[in-house]
């Protein structure tokens, strides 16, 4: 099949050239194909490994959200296509190969890219913010994060609700959609540049996909978050995600596409709990440690722990702390606006974007409490 199409390919696209690898390869020799030989298409047989195939094309996006991969299989079989597109395929080809149907591919490819600038862009890097427990304030910190990076110069930011049951950005940003995040799921094989911009609204500059507002059905059997990253972090410089939490296959998907995983907490004893009991899980699950940022919201050294106590208790050095800004948080949530950026929490959220951005170096631990609250909390395995 791959002789087959590799011929067609060098007989009908100009200047084209084709590198064939013959046996289904693990991530480090892929990786090193890649590497040496730039590719902007790829064409995958699916059909000889089945499974083999599907974690090719997990790691093909992995290592280029911009790759276009058309999934090729020996016949017709519409269960394991749809299973393909949803990984993130972007077209499927069946014997017999013609002309029409390479073009086709090609021409689909290219309408879902977008346009040219789009396809050889640098692909956005995701921020998930993800609360240890209920009642932190990660959905107002992921909401005032977005526009503080359209304030910052980024020409396009995402803002993504992806609570599936108590989504709140349209509440906190007072907007609504008649699509949400389900919709992109559902149509994400011919999701298209038109169908994109009717699925998002816009808030302040900043593009905001919405959670539904009600229950739908199979909401509560989504597993798979990567067709929305897939084709959104070719069109955004910035995309910011509201979560639910760390726990669960729905979360987990968000956590391993993400770049950035923001854990936020407080300093109050049940939160900080909380937030181990958090670490622990995503420890077990083998999402990157090098990729949590750990958050401490609302934090008054006057009320709960310091920021010294809490890196002692959880063993991780806190990133970045948020002051408690009561009235300027219950302003803006009146008024369904971001929080003003000259306010304490909107200062030391444009500091949390330029630590993101690489714009200013976090700060460094001054002081050591040589174990004394290192056993605060017992450890806890989830």
């Amino acid at each position: 099949m791959l002789g087959e199409l590799s011929g067609l390919i060098t007989s009908h696209v100009a200047g084209s050239t084709v590198h064939q690898i013959a046996a289904y390869v693990d991530d480090t020799e892929l990786s090193k194909d890649f590497a040496s030989r730039h590719p902007n298409v790829c064409f995958l047989d699916v059909t000889s490994d089945r499974e083999h195939a599907l974690r090719i094309l997990n790691a093909l996006q992995k290592l280029d959200g911009n790759l276009g991969v058309v999934a090729v299989l020996s016949a017709n079989d519409p269960d394991f296509i749809l299973r393909c597109l949803r990984q993130g395929a972007v077209d499927f080809m069946v014997p017999p190969f013609t002309a029409d149907h390479l073009s086709s591919a090609l021409a689909k490819m290219a309408r879902i890219q977008g346009s040219e600038e789009a396809f050889h862009k640098e692909p956005a890097r995701v921020y998930a913010v993800m609360p240890a427990k209920g009642a932190c304030g990660a959905s107002t910190i992921a909401s005032n994060l977005a526009h503080q990076w359209k304030r910052t110069g980024a020409k396009k930011v995402l803002l993504v609700d992806l609570d599936p049951l108590a989504g709140t950005q349209s509440f906190l940003l007072k907007v609504k959609s008649t699509y949400s995040f389900m919709d992109v799921l559902l149509r994400s094989p011919g999701l298209d540049a038109d169908l994109w911009k009717a699925m998002v609204t816009n808030s302040a500059g900043v593009d905001v996909l919405l959670a539904p507002e009600m229950m739908v059905e199979g909401i509560n059997e989504i597993t798979d978050a990567a067709p929305i990253f897939e084709y959104a972090r070719r069109h955004y410089d910035a995309i910011i995600v509201d979560t639910a939490g760390v726990y669960g296959d729905w979360a987990l998907s968000i956590a391993r596409f993400a770049n950035e995983l923001l854990l936020v907490t407080t300093n109050e004893l049940p939160a900080l709990q909380a937030a181990q009991r958090a670490l622990s899980y995503l420890e077990t699950h083998r999402i990157g440690d090098w990729k949590v940022r750990l958050l401490v919201n609302r934090y008054d050294k006057e009320v709960g722990l310091n920021k010294d106590v809490i890196g002692q208790a959880l063993h991780r050095e806190v990133f970045h702390l948020i002051p408690s800004d009561y009235e300027g948080v219950q302003r803006a949530l009146v008024e369904g606006k971001p929080i003003s950026s000259n306010s304490a929490f909107g200062k030391a959220i444009g500091q949390l974007a330029d630590k993101l951005g690489g714009k200013q170096k976090p700060e460094k631990k001054t002081s050591a409490l040589g174990g004394l609250f290192g056993g605060l909390f017992s450890r806890t395995s989830s």
